[in-house]
């Protein structure tokens, strides 16, 4: 099965009944191994978690640390193309390196890829913390 066909499927186990706007996603390491995730709503909204940060740390979870990711996948269950929200492009720019692509796509399959630097142009990172 290709990622469009696994990121399909997995918009099926996405739980969103306040939005209804499904989102999947696939983290893929450096190693080949994949991670995958969906939006996860709460009703007190901010308890929702993103389908790219439930990914993300499903691979921190399992051991992988920073420098270990290699590629995000996103597809959303609509017509057009979105993008991750602020707080997910934070967690991106924080475990994926600048030249990392980000390939978003709708339920159609169309896509549009982006790097790490494109979606975070001026990251908060651990230089500014010193």
């Amino acid at each position: 099965m290709n990622i469009k066909d696994e990121l399909k499927d997995l918009l099926d186990h996405s739980y969103a009944p306040y939005s209804n706007f499904h989102v999947a996603s696939i983290v893929v390491m450096k190693d080949g191994t994949c991670f995958k995730g969906v939006n996860v709503e709460n009703a007190s909204y901010g308890a929702t978690i993103c389908a790219e940060r439930v990914a993300i740390t499903a691979a921190v979870t399992a051991g992988y640390q920073k420098g270990d990711f290699e590629r995000l996948y996103v597809m959303v269950d609509s017509d057009k193309i979105s993008s991750s929200c602020f707080l997910c492009r934070q967690v991106i720019s924080e475990f994926f390196a600048r030249d990392a692509e980000i390939i978003f796509s709708n339920r159609l399959g169309d896509a549009k890829r982006y790097t790490v630097e494109e979606l975070c142009p001026v990251p908060f990172d651990s230089e500014d913390l010193l």
